[in-house]
């Protein structure tokens, strides 16, 4: 257990740092947007020290898929519970764009803060790996150098399977986006961990242009344009149809519901009405 000892460490550690810079934007409304940094730095510091356990320590230390499992689930969890407010994904921000519910300028700072954020958690991830302190870091370093490509299919079978784990967990939040916290945050880490299990093969299903940015796009495989179709249009197509299905329209784009017809049902008193027939 010394092994995950020191990865508890770190998770307690990044999740710390995070929880402590979204207390001091709190402060200063005007830098909302800022959260957003520290909400990407924390689910990509965090999910890199998970991607490790899963390449080595399942074969190395003989931990069992329901550790990595059990991991993946208490990351999204805790990401989920600390950063209330603050999406960490580009989707969701692109999202919320759409429905109107952010302006123009907010998102762009937002989707800027988010790769930043990511960017910045692979280079503290690389320092951390560097200081070797447990076996699984001295074995990465010597021979996962390199990490491994979570693309493991063509880029038309990647697009669509992001693009249909994106639609099924879009169509499961817009649904549940106004439940109480306490039901929603569980269950939505519970849908992104099933469907990250069950894509493991595929593209991991991450559905989240900045998390792939900080886990894959630098791996050999794939050059970073053909990562960006997979893990950017994949997931942004998901969800405008999930969003499209869902309510019918676009607000952003389309003020007129496509899908479903509005009709006004006006209902006539019964004492009105029994009027009318003497």
């Amino acid at each position: 257990m010394s092994e995950l000892d020191v990865s508890l460490g770190y998770f307690l550690a990044v999740v710390a740092f995070g929880a402590v810079f979204r207390v001091l934007f709190r402060k200063w409304p005007c830098l909302i947007f800022a959260s957003e940094f520290t909400t990407s730095f924390v689910l990509v510091a965090c999910w890199l020290e998970v991607q490790t356990i899963i390449e080595i320590g399942e074969w190395a230390e003989g931990l069992g898929s329901d550790v990595t499992l059990t991991l993946r689930f208490v990351v999204l969890l805790t990401h989920g519970v600390i950063c209330a407010g603050a999406t960490g994904n580009p989707s969701l921000t692109l999202m919320n764009f759409l429905l109107l519910e952010t302006p123009t300028l907010h998102t762009l700072l937002a989707l800027a803060a988010q790769f930043l954020g990511a960017h910045l958690a692979l280079i503290v991830a690389g320092y951390y790996w560097a200081m070797e302190l447990n076996d699984m870091h001295i074995i990465k370093n010597l021979i996962f150098r390199e990490c491994s490509t979570a693309l493991s299919v063509s880029l038309v079978q990647g697009v669509y399977c992001e693009c249909v784990c994106a639609f099924i967990f879009y169509l499961i939040y817009l649904s549940l986006r106004c439940r109480a916290a306490l039901v929603r945050v569980p269950f939505f880490a519970a849908v992104l961990t099933l469907l990250s299990h069950a894509a493991s093969g595929y593209t991991s299903a991450f559905l989240n242009p900045s998390l792939a940015y900080g886990l894959t796009f630098y791996c050999p495989g794939f050059t970073f344009t053909e990562y960006s179709v997979v893990y950017c249009l994949g997931p942004i197509i998901g969800m405008t149809l999930a969003l499209l299905l869902y309510m019918g329209h676009i607000p952003r784009i389309f003020a007129k519901n496509l899908l479903y017809s509005q009709k006004t049902h006006v209902q006539v008193p019964k004492g009105d009405g029994d009027e009318k027939k003497k």
